[in-house]
């Protein structure tokens, strides 16, 4: 793979990072061999890993066309990856072209792969963040220009939120996040979880420890909070392939098996 520019000068490119591994796992062009072989160990261990992950895609791609349908035309998506096809601000401008998106991830090597595939689109930005620093990401992406936090505003966290331990505080993190929004204003959410899964998926959680980012895997119970005081829509906080299916393709024989959980939650008007 072609180095994008604008890459710091000290990063390492030796160590494998959750961004492109999962960007492998999509299909995805933009990763390195030590990327590619941390995600074939991985999936030698889970084999039902990629299809997780093309879940959570699908279910990020359904979550962002209920959002537009809702009259939401800005979003802010934290722990955005590589946006290669089928991304964020392309499935929303199918409804509406004026949609606006801000993406946000940690990974400086999907940082400058996303400013290079972005570059000339004036209604995208990209921001290099921490989602353990809020108040940092939220005074960035206001910078931009691209986005009003005074009004209704899409805060997407797919597949991010089990990266930060228990020890960074994550609620502390969702609540400085949503407390940043106005009511109309929506948070989708999804996350790797324990609950119903076999050995080997622990075991590959381990593993993740080998990126700069390892999961920490949570309950129904702990993902349901991180909505706070958000109004969780229907079908509530479910196993991926079961929130809103588009019809036969996004069925899967077990959705347990696929060891994540989403949802979306609504800013009502009470507190965050």
């Amino acid at each position: 793979m072609r180095l994008p520019d604008g890459l710091p000068a000290d990063i390492d490119l030796t160590r494998p990072s959750a961004a492109r591994v999962y960007d492998y796992f999509l299909g995805g062009a933009h990763n390195f061999e030590v990327d590619r072989r941390l995600a074939e160990q991985i999936a030698a261990m889970t084999p039902h890993l990629a299809e997780t992950m093309r879940a959570g895609r699908a279910f990020l791609r359904r979550g962002v066309r209920m959002l537009v349908g809702e009259g939401i035309d800005q979003f802010l998506d934290i722990g955005s990856g590589i946006p290669t096809a089928g991304n964020v601000h392309e499935v929303a401008r199918e409804i509406d072209p004026r949609v606006r998106v801000v993406y946000v991830d940690i990974d400086p090597v999907a940082v400058a792969h996303s400013r290079s595939i972005l570059a000339g689109d004036e209604q995208t930005g990209v921001v290099h963040g921490d989602l353990r620093e809020p108040e940092r990401i939220l005074a960035e992406a206001q910078k931009l220009g691209l986005i009003d936090f005074g009004r209704p505003v899409g805060v997407l966290l797919a597949g991010v939120v089990h990266f930060i331990p228990d020890s960074d505080d994550p609620q502390e993190i969702l609540a400085t996040l949503r407390a940043a929004t106005v009511p109309g204003s929506h948070l989708l959410l999804s996350h790797a979880t324990h609950e119903g899964q076999p050995p080997e998926m622990l075991d590959a959680q381990r593993l993740s420890a080998r990126t700069s980012t390892e999961i920490t895997l949570r309950s129904r119970a702990d993902v349901t909070a991180f909505f706070g005081g958000f109004t969780v829509v229907e079908p509530g906080v479910v196993h991926l392939p079961l929130w809103r299916p588009d019809g036969p393709a996004d069925a899967v024989a077990d959705p347990q098996r696929l060891g994540a959980f989403g949802g979306v939650g609504r800013h009502d008007g009470g507190a965050g």
